[in-house]
C-alpha cells in the first residue's frame, strides 16, 4: 500500500522544496577539490539490468589520500515530503589519490552480473531513474530536504541529483537513469558543481578492485586503482535477491511461505519482548505497488538483540502464521495470517539509522466498508485490493509504522491492556463516545485495537483520548482483529464518563431488571459482590424484581458434581442489602450438572431476585416434581392465565437448549395483578466464525439453535396470551443476539423475517438509535441484553443503565436495564 497515502503526505512538502530550490540554484558553493560521487546506478536487478546490484561510485581527485572513516554515502527520493528520512550507507578505509571506491546497495531479483568486490556493502534500494545522492563526512543522517538546507549542511562533501529530484547541485539535475544506463562523470571527473553538466547518462562502469582503496596505497598501485579489503578483512554481506515486499507479495499469503530467504534489508521500527518475541523490520524504499506491504514481523522466541533503528539483513524461513483457537488448525480456522519470518538470523549493518515516517490513518484514508461480502467466501483467495475494505487496506500496510492522532476510545482496557480506538471519529457514534453495531455484518471501519508495546494499561474508558499521535507497527489478532502495537502512545486524556443511574418508579410501577453478572461465585472476591451491588441500589434503583444471569454454583468453575448455589446467592443478596438495598429473596432451578453450557464446572443459570415488601412470588407445583427436566405448562384458569410450575422452565428437554440455559418463568404479583417474567440467557456466540477474519461474511452457526430457541419461547408467551390476550408477560435477559437478528424477529413475531403478528415488543427498539446498546465487545456497542414487554403493557419506561461495559474497572462485562409500567 501506502505508496500512494504516502505521495498525498508529501505534496505540501514538495512544494516548499519547490519554491527553496527557485531561491538557491546552486547547492554547493563550490566544488570538491578530493573526493567526488564519481557515478550512481540505480537499476540494478531491475528488468532489463545485467548487473544485479545498486552502485554508488567515488572517486578522489586530489593529490592526498582520504580517510573515510566515519563518512557515509546516503540516499533521498527525488521529491521528498515532510516525513521522507534519508537513508545511510557507512563507509570505512582510505581512499587513495586517483583511486576508485566502490559502495554495492540493494539487489533486486534480475541482473545476471555480480559487481566488482565493493568497498563498502550497504542496503539503500536507488531509484533507478531520479533521486538524489550525497557524500558525507559523518554518518549522522542527514535532516536537509531541500537544495538550500543541503547546501548550508557543512558535513555534505559532495551531492548528485539525477533525473527529477528536487535537490540538486547547480541549476539543473544530472540525466535521468535507468535500469540500463547509469549516471557519470567524465574521464576527469570534474566537479564544477553543476549537475546537469558534469553527469552523463551511458552504461554502468563500476571500478575493479584494486589495491590502495581502504588502506595505505600499495608501491605498486596505479593512480586509478581501486580501494579494496585488507587480506584479513572478510567481505561485508549483501542484501539477497528479495525484499519485504517481495515477501508479502499481493495476496494475503506470501508467495514466498515454507521457503527460507536470505539478507532480506530492513530498518528496525519495534521490538516485541512478551509473548510471541520478535521485531518488525521495515523497507524505507517501498515498490510501486499498493497491494504490497513493506513491514514484515521477525519472530525470535527469545527477547530481540538488535536495537530500533538498526539496518539489518534478516535470513530465516517465510511463514503465514495463524492465531489458532482451540481445536483449530490453519485449515479451518476463520482467522487472518500475519506473515513473519522465524528461524531467523540477523546481520546488524549500522545503527541509529531514521525509522520510515509512519502512515497517518484516518478517515479520508481507511475505506468505509470493513469487509466485502463474498458470500462467505475465502477473502484470501481474492487479490489485496486497498480501496475495497478495510481488511484489504491493513493487509496492505501489514507490519509497517502506522500513525493516529487524537485518536477517541471507543473500547476500554482490558485485563491484558488492550484496548480499541477509532479513526472514523463520526461514524455510527453513540451518545456516549462509542461506536455502534448498526446492521448484520455492518462492522464499524473506523476500528482499530491499541496495544502499548512496554505492556502498559492505560486504563482508559470509552470517550478518552490518546492526544496527539499513536504510533507503532500494524499487527493482527484473533480477538479484535488489526492493532497497533503502539512504542509511541498518546497522551492518555480521560474525560471521566459518568455511570447511569436509572430514575426510580413510582410506588405504583412495578420494576423489572435484567442483570449479567459474569460468572458469579463464592470465590469472587468482595470488591465484586460490593461493586453488583451499588449497581443495584444506586445505578438500578432497587428493582423489585431481577433475572440475574450467570450465577454459578457453589464451587464456581470447580467441576466437582456441585449443582446448588445458596451460598453464591447468600453473598449476593446480603451484599445487596449491605449496599442500603432490599432483603431480596430468590427463586431458581439447580441445572442438571454439565448440562446447560457456560464455563465448565460452573452451571451458571437464571434466577430471579424480588423484593418481598413489594411484589409476591406465586409458587406453583407440586415441591416434588424435577423441575430442572419437567416442562411448565400454560393453563387457563378462572378466566385467566396460569403456568403449572413457578418457577418452571419452557421445554427442558428441547434439542434447542442442548448445552445452554433454559429460560425461567416466574409468576408475580403486585398489587393485586399478575405479571409473567420470563428470564433467559440463550446460547452464546461461541464457534461463529471471526467477524475480523478471512470468511466474508462469516458463517455464524450459533444463530441457527438461538432462532430455535426464541421459536420455542414465542410459541410459549403466544399460548399465555391465548389463554388471556392482556396477561402482563415480560421476557428479560441476555439473549446474546442483536435486535436486528432473526432470533429476535422469530422471539416477537413467530418468523425469522418478522412478517408475523407482533407479540412481544423489544424494548431496546424504542430508544433512540445512538441508545441502543449493552455491551461493549471488541471496540463495538452493542445490543446482546433485551427486555420485551407483551402488548397490554403500554405505559411504561424503559433504560439501559451503563455501567460496566464503557469501562476498564468493571464488575461485569454486561450493562443491566430496568423498565418500570403500571400492570
Amino acid at each position: 500500500m501506502s505508496r500512494n497515502l504516502r505521495a498525498s503526505m508529501a505534496v505540501g512538502a514538495v512544494a516548499v522544496v519547490i519554491a527553496a530550490i527557485a531561491a538557491v540554484p546552486n547547492a554547493q558553493a563550490a566544488g570538491s577539490a578530493d573526493v567526488v560521487i564519481s557515478e550512481v546506478y540505480g537499476g540494478g536487478g531491475n528488468s532489463g539490468a545485467t548487473l544485479k546490484n545498486d552502485f554508488i561510485e567515488l572517486h578522489n581527485n586530489g593529490s592526498a589520500p582520504v580517510v573515510l572513516d566515519g563518512w557515509s554515502v546516503q540516499y533521498i527520493s527525488a521529491t521528498p515530503g515532510a516525513g521522507t528520512v534519508w537513508q545511510s550507507t557507512p563507509l570505512s578505509g582510505t581512499l587513495a589519490p586517483g583511486g576508485t571506491y566502490l559502495v554495492a546497495e540493494a539487489a533486486g531479483t534480475g541482473g545476471t552480473a555480480d559487481l566488482p568486490t565493493p568497498q563498502a556493502t550497504g542496503a539503500i534500494n536507488l531509484s533507478g531513474t531520479n533521486g538524489t545522492v550525497a557524500l558525507v563526512s559523518s554518518t549522522t543522517l542527514l535532516t536537509c530536504r531541500t537544495a538550500a538546507d543541503c547546501a548550508a549542511d557543512a558535513t555534505v562533501h559532495d551531492l548528485v541529483g539525477y533525473g527529477t529530484a528536487v535537490i540538486h547541485e547547480g541549476g539543473a539535475d544530472a540525466p535521468a537513469a535507468s535500469n540500463t544506463t547509469s549516471v557519470a562523470r567524465g574521464a576527469d571527473n570534474a566537479d564544477t558543481d553543476q549537475n546537469g553538466a558534469d553527469f552523463t547518462a551511458g552504461a554502468p562502469t563500476p571500478g575493479v578492485a584494486g589495491p590502495g582503496g581502504s588502506g595505505s596505497p600499495s608501491p605498486s598501485s596505479s593512480a586509478t586503482a581501486s580501494p579494496s579489503a585488507s587480506p584479513s578483512d572478510s567481505p561485508a554481506p549483501t542484501s539477497g535477491p528479495l525484499r519485504i515486499h517481495d515477501i508479502q507479495g499481493s495476496g494475503w499469503v506470501s508467495p514466498q511461505s515454507g521457503k527460507t530467504v536470505s539478507n532480506v534489508p530492513g530498518v528496525v521500527t519495534a521490538l516485541r519482548t512478551s509473548g510471541t518475541k520478535g521485531f518488525w523490520i521495515q523497507d524505507p524504499n517501498p515498490d510501486d505497488n499498493p497491494a504490497t506491504s513493506e513491514g514484515l514481523f521477525v519472530y525470535t522466541g527469545s527477547a530481540p538483540t538488535v536495537a530500533v533503528g538498526d539496518s539489518v539483513l534478516v535470513s530465516g524461513k517465510v511463514s503465514d502464521y495463524y492465531p489458532l483457537g482451540s481445536g483449530e488448525s490453519a485449515s479451518t480456522t476463520s482467522n487472518l495470517s500475519v506473515t513473519e519470518l522465524g528461524s531467523a538470523t540477523t546481520t546488524v549493518l549500522s545503527n541509529g539509522n531514521a525509522l520510515p515516517a509512519p502512515i497517518v490513518l484516518s478517515a479520508a484514508d481507511v475505506p468505509a466498508d470493513y469487509a466485502p461480502d463474498l458470500g462467505g467466501g475465502n477473502i484470501e483467495s481474492t487479490p489485496v485490493t486497498p480501496s475495497r475494505s478495510t481488511l484489504d487496506f491493513y493487509e496492505s500496510i501489514e507490519g509497517m509504522r502506522v500513525e493516529v492522532d487524537d485518536a477517541r476510545v471507543v473500547g476500554p482496557s482490558d485485563k491484558y491492556g488492550e484496548q480499541y480506538v477509532t479513526v472514523r471519529p463520526d461514524q455510527a457514534v453513540t451518545y456516549r463516545g462509542g461506536t455502534q453495531l448498526l446492521g448484520e455484518n455492518q462492522v464499524p471501519s473506523g476500528l482499530l485495537e491499541v496495544v502499548p508495546a512496554n505492556g502498559a494499561n492505560p486504563g482508559v474508558d470509552v470517550g478518552d483520548e490518546f492526544q496527539g499521535a499513536t504510533v507503532g507497527p500494524l499487527d493482527y489478532s484473533m480477538y479484535g482483529g488489526y492493532l497497533v502495537a503502539a512504542s509511541t502512545l498518546g497522551t492518555v486524556v480521560h474525560h471521566h464518563l459518568a455511570p447511569v443511574a436509572a430514575q426510580p418508579g413510582s410506588a405504583k410501577e412495578l420494576s423489572v431488571a435484567t442483570y449479567n453478572v459474569e460468572n458469579l461465585a463464592p470465590s469472587d472476591p468482595d470488591a465484586k459482590y460490593a461493586r453488583l451491588a451499588a449497581g443495584v441500589v444506586t445505578n438500578l434503583a432497587s428493582p423489585d424484581v431481577i433475572a440475574v444471569e450467570e450465577i454459578q454454583d457453589n464451587s464456581g468453575a470447580t467441576d466437582d458434581g456441585t449443582v446448588a448455589a445458596d451460598q453464591t446467592l447468600a453473598k449476593l443478596t446480603a451484599a445487596i442489602q449491605a449496599a442500603g438495598g432490599p432483603a431480596y429473596q430468590y427463586r431458581e432451578i439447580d441445572p442438571v450438572n454439565d448440562r446447560d453450557g457456560g464455563q465448565p464446572g460452573g452451571n451458571i443459570r437464571t434466577v430471579f431476585l424480588f423484593n418481598p415488601a413489594r411484589v409476591s412470588f406465586v409458587d406453583r407445583g407440586d415441591a416434588g416434581v424435577d423441575r430442572s427436566t419437567t416442562a411448565t405448562q400454560v393453563v387457563k384458569e378462572h378466566g385467566e392465565a396460569q403456568v403449572t410450575l413457578s418457577p418452571g422452565r419452557i421445554d427442558p428437554a428441547n434439542p434447542v437448549w442442548n448445552s445452554s440455559r433454559k429460560p425461567l418463568v416466574g409468576e408475580f404479583e403486585f398489587r393485586g395483578q399478575q405479571v409473567f417474567v420470563i428470564a433467559d440467557h440463550f446460547n452464546s456466540k461461541g464457534g461463529d466464525q471471526n467477524q475480523f477474519g478471512r470468511f466474508q461474511f462469516p458463517d455464524q452457526t450459533s444463530t441457527v439453535q438461538r432462532s430455535g430457541q426464541a421459536q420455542v419461547e414465542h410459541d410459549f408467551v403466544q399460548k399465555l396470551l391465548a389463554a388471556d390476550k392482556k396477561a402482563n408477560v415480560v421476557v428479560v435477559g441476555d439473549l446474546n443476539d442483536y435486535q436486528f437478528s432473526p432470533a429476535l424477529a422469530s422471539l416477537t413475531t413467530g418468523t425469522a423475517d418478522g412478517s408475523g403478528p407482533r407479540i412481544l415488543t423489544d424494548l431496546i427498539t424504542t430508544l433512540p438509535v445512538d441508545q441502543r446498546y449493552t455491551y461493549v465487545y471488541d471496540g463495538i456497542s452493542q445490543v446482546l441484553d433485551h427486555i420485551l414487554v407483551s402488548p397490554g403493557i403500554e405505559d411504561y419506561r424503559y433504560q439501559v443503565v451503563h455501567v460496566n461495559s464503557e469501562y476498564s474497572d468493571q464488575a461485569s462485562d454486561h450493562d443491566p436495564q430496568v423498565v418500570q409500567f403500571r400492570p
